[in-house]
């Protein structure tokens, strides 16, 4: 399969509403998005856990493995590249991955979708 991405940002939230290291979960164009602000920047992933199939990827646990930075799922604890969205835990498993900017203080994604 291979990734489109849409063609519109869509303004989801200030930046200042997403805490550092924690997640969030957003609505977009009727999308469930989980969205992190890291030091390394903005990331927006489906926050649906493809080992589970439960919308809760928003709730995991922020970190890093190797300077990659990740999100654990809070289930079974899977551990996701958040510039990926590779399992670095189960080879071949991934997450959908969004772009996700700031622009004039407001969070933006563009989702991509399979294709």
């Amino acid at each position: 399969m291979t990734q489109t991405t849409t063609l519109s940002w869509i303004a989801v939230c200030p930046l200042d509403r997403l805490e550092p290291d924690r997640g969030v979960a957003a609505l977009v164009d009727g999308a469930q998005v989980a969205l992190f602000r890291t030091a390394d920047g903005l990331f927006a992933i489906d926050n649906r856990d493809p080992v589970s199939g439960a919308y809760v990827l928003s709730r995991g646990i922020v970190g890093s493995r190797g300077g990659v930075p990740t999100v654990a799922s809070p289930l079974h604890k899977q551990v996701y590249d958040l510039r990926s969205g590779d399992c670095l835990d189960l080879p071949g498993v991934t997450v959908t991955r969004h772009d996700a900017r700031c622009r004039d203080g407001l969070v933006e994604v563009r989702l991509r979708q399979e294709g």
